[in-house]
């Protein structure tokens, strides 16, 4: 991995190379976790997008959908094709980091901890291994605070073309980008640094780029009467005012960032906010992360705000733990407590990681860990107990009524037979309707939901009979229950859709 083009690693310090060293274990760690780990259902959920490209889906906008299809179509339909890119796109983001670091702040050992610690923290470990919508959305995150470095460090116009470019990337992972342009835009008016380019024709020329990148989103959704735009932006305004959320959020943050390198963080946040006194470039930082931090503090007063919702912040967010580390360690910063902090960040998020990555390898604590629960674990029988099931009661093709179901047995059921979710057309607009022929003969209902389940079955079937059931299981552990039924004398209609 080439960190500094002009210098190469060569050239880095003795402890620069360490931190080198440490950064590729890590990427080597996340990459045999990738080949690994069977998928979770939101991986096999976006690996059946990949079969029928569109422009956007109900859930998010499409890269994570072409960027699955790309790896798949190199190494197959396995966990390592479908994760292939994201992983390859971590290493872009690493280098990104370190690169915008030694920009921003001014100093290569700096920057060399801002990508140490971009690499340490559960967040960027996971959500960069995992084929979600958060890996390229984090991934570009990274790609866009790299081109504004460039901008800063060259005084180049020109590269907010680039930067376009990027925000366009960026809103093409996730909607969450647009909390990036917003804070793009934040640095150009609260900043004097940002200010000087409001009466250029480059920013507005960048905005514009990226905008008409994300078009084809916009168009795709307004075919479709804005169904992704209502579902994502509907969250904003949900629940009334509560504070039992705030304790989750922080704790969330605190797993996944780690404890000591969000102290970090959020003290490098807090001094690079203060226009007028921090260095100008790692304003930059700062400016980038306050539309987002406001919105998720808003969105915790009424419901609840996903652990993994901020992933998208952590290039910037990284690049400010270590901002705040170099000031401890240049004197800067004096405070005992935070001192201590900085001493403790590395090896107590490793210690973290080296937890998290035995657990999902070796699964030592014998329980419902959220890993077995999310990921495929244990599926093997299950798929069996279908596949020998549907087989014994001459069904041509299974059918379910949850995503996550239908996502995991369209994976992993082999040979392949039709898996059609009968209630919820809205997510699979790209796929093919069922071949209504199949409503003709016996299907196999699949359900982990129990008797939850039955009234959508029984408003499309007349003849429902249970005919088995399954355990899913790690190291002995239940993780769910799946009950087989048969079902007959379809009522009529369309029967949905087969992704």
């Amino acid at each position: 991995m080439a960190i500094d083009t002009r210098a190469g690693i060569a050239r880095l310090s003795p402890r620069d190379r360490r931190i080198v060293a440490a950064i590729a274990v890590l990427t080597l760690l996340r990459f045999g976790l990738g080949v690994y780990l069977p998928l979770s259902f939101d991986e096999a959920y976006y690996w059946l997008w990949s079969k029928h490209l569109a422009a956007s889906y109900y859930d998010h906008p499409p890269a994570i959908a072409y960027a699955i299809r790309a790896g798949t179509m190199i190494l197959g339909d396995t966990s390592i094709g479908v994760r292939l890119v994201p992983l390859l796109l971590s290493v872009v983001a690493s280098w990104c980091v370190w690169r915008a670091g030694e920009m921003l702040l001014g100093d290569e050992h700096a920057a060399a901890l801002a990508c140490l610690y971009f690499n340490l923290t559960l967040m960027v470990a996971v959500e960069t291994m995992a084929a979600t919508p958060d890996a390229p959305a984090l991934e570009t995150a990274a790609l866009l605070l790299f081109t504004l470095a460039k901008l800063v460090q060259t005084g180049d116009g020109r590269w907010w073309i680039a930067i376009g470019v990027a925000g366009g990337l960026c809103l093409l992972s996730k909607y969450t980008g647009f909390f990036l342009g917003a804070g793009v835009l934040f640095w150009l008016i609260a900043s004097a640094e940002g200010r000087r380019w409001l009466p250029t024709f480059w920013p507005y020329a960048g905005g514009v780029l990226a905008v008409l990148i994300f078009s084809p989103v916009i168009a795709w959704n307004a075919a479709h009467d804005w169904i992704s735009f209502k579902f994502q932006f509907g969250r904003v305004a949900s629940g009334g005012l509560t504070a039992r959320f705030f304790g989750e959020f922080f704790l969330a943050q605190a797993a996944l960032a780690s404890p000591f390198i969000l102290v970090l963080g959020v003290a490098g946040f807090t001094r690079a906010s203060r226009i007028g006194r921090a260095a100008p470039p790692v304003v930059l930082c700062a400016a980038l992360m306050w539309p987002a931090v406001v919105y998720f503090l808003v969105h915790a007063t009424h419901d609840r705000v996903q652990g993994n919702w901020p992933s998208f912040l952590f290039p910037a967010f990284a690049l400010l733990a270590a901002y705040a580390s170099h000031q401890i360690w240049t004197g800067r910063i004096a405070r005992p407590t935070i001192s201590a902090t900085r001493m403790l960040a590395i090896p107590v998020a490793a210690l973290m990681l080296v937890f998290v990555y035995a657990q999902a390898f070796f699964g030592f604590v014998h329980t419902r860990d959220p890993i077995g629960r999310l990921t495929a674990f244990g599926m093997e029988p299950v798929i069996s107990a279908v596949r020998d099931t549907a087989a014994a009661q001459g069904a041509q093709a299974v059918i379910t009524t949850s995503y996550a179901t239908t996502s995991w047995l369209a994976f992993y059921l082999k040979p392949r037979m039709p898996v059609v979710q009968i209630n919820e057309d809205f997510r699979w607009l790209s796929a093919p309707r069922a071949d209504p022929a199949l409503a003709d003969g016996p299907l196999l209902f699949v359900t982990a939901q129990g008797e939850k389940t039955m009234p959508v079955v029984a408003s499309r079937f007349a003849q429902i009979r249970h005919v088995g059931e399954i355990d899913r299981r790690r190291k002995g552990v239940l993780i769910e229950r799946y009950d087989l039924y048969r079902v007959t004398g379809f009522r009529g209609g369309t029967l949905g859709r087969a992704p």
